[in-house]
């Protein structure tokens, strides 16, 4: 097994920083004090390749812009990256021999993330830099976060899929497209057999073991725009995107197949489970209604259970 260090101890990837600057002198000297403060330093000396490059998909996230340049003056290059909100922030610092207050604001306000006058210290631009990165970890930092907060409130903390509310969003919006395109779609509801047995004698978190198992394999078994979600305690359902009556009994007996393959061994030991599942599909007689189609397969799991369980039933539209 490779050991694993501590960050601290890690050899760090080095910071990107694009210096963006047509004076000759001026870029070999802050080129030079970039790459003596560990910087991976990119180089351009004009103001459109500069902007080019802030705009690839390998951007560094630092950048250090010359106000004046040949092509694109760097309050341009700023306010044309900050137009495109879906791309990760780049911090930007402005290097100006100007000294008008109006005409700094202005650049604040397109949004420039600070400025250093010319001739400037090294000391105050090591610093500023700092700052800068300070700023796009804490940004990391709240995006991360947010999109935690988001995955929590779609998916099912114990198994990773879509929770109840995702999929019958899911669910709504597949009914939709339906409506929209004329193509019909399937729904599936899986129950897993017996489930409390498993609880009560193995355990709750032997259950959720299972839990987990069960749904590793029912991923297995899906397309990659099908919609698989937890529907409530051992019950999922699937929403079967563009299928007919043949294309869902097959998705079906394909997941029901997959559960029962093999014990799944879990810490209390090898548990056996088998699921009863019930198929609907969706057809322009159901006039969009959503809550009919969940009470079609509703009924065809119901028929899968009566008829011994292990196995998949269907219910067409009346």
């Amino acid at each position: 097994m490779p050991i694993s260090f501590p960050m601290s101890l890690e050899m760090k990837p080095k910071k990107r920083v694009l210096i963006a600057e047509d004076d000759p002198v001026s870029c070999h000297l802050l080129k030079s004090f970039l790459l003596r403060w560990d910087y991976d330093v990119v180089v351009e000396n004009n103001g459109t390749a500069a902007a080019r490059i802030l705009e690839s998909d390998e951007a560094p996230r630092l950048a250090v812009l010359d106000w004046m340049m040949p092509g694109m003056e760097g309050v341009e290059i700023c306010r044309r990256i900050r137009e495109r909100k879906s791309r990760p922030y780049t911090y930007v610092l402005l290097l100006t021999a100007r000294s008008d207050k109006h005409e700094l604001l202005r650049a604040l306000e397109l949004g420039v993330d600070d400025y250093l006058t010319k001739p400037f210290d090294s000391e105050e631009l090591h610093a500023r830099l700092v700052v800068g990165e300070r700023i796009l970890a804490l940004q990391d930092d709240l995006i991360l976060a947010r999109e935690e907060l988001r995955f929590r409130a779609t998916h099912d903390v114990l198994t990773g899929v879509a929770n109840r509310g995702a999929v019958m969003d899911a669910l709504q919006n597949e009914m939709a497209r339906q409506v929209r395109e004329l193509r019909s779609f399937g729904v599936i509801l899986v129950d897993l057999d017996h489930f409390k047995n498993v609880n009560d004698t193995h355990g709750h978190l032997c259950g959720d073991e299972v839990l987990q198992v069960v749904t590793r394999r029912m991923k297995e078994c899906i397309r990659p725009y099908d919609v698989l979600g937890r529907y409530g305690g051992e019950e999922f359902l699937i929403v079967a995107s563009a299928a007919d009556k043949n294309g869902t009994l097959t998705l079906a007996e394909r997941v029901r197949s997959a559960i029962e393959a093999t014990p799944i061994l879990t810490q209390a030991g090898e548990v056996r489970v088998t699921a009863s599942l019930g198929a609907a599909v969706s057809t322009p007689a159901l006039n969009g209604d959503v809550q009919k189609l969940l009470r079609l397969a509703d009924r065809a799991l119901y028929a899968a259970k009566d008829k011994g369980r292990n196995r998949c039933e269907f219910v067409a539209t009346s």
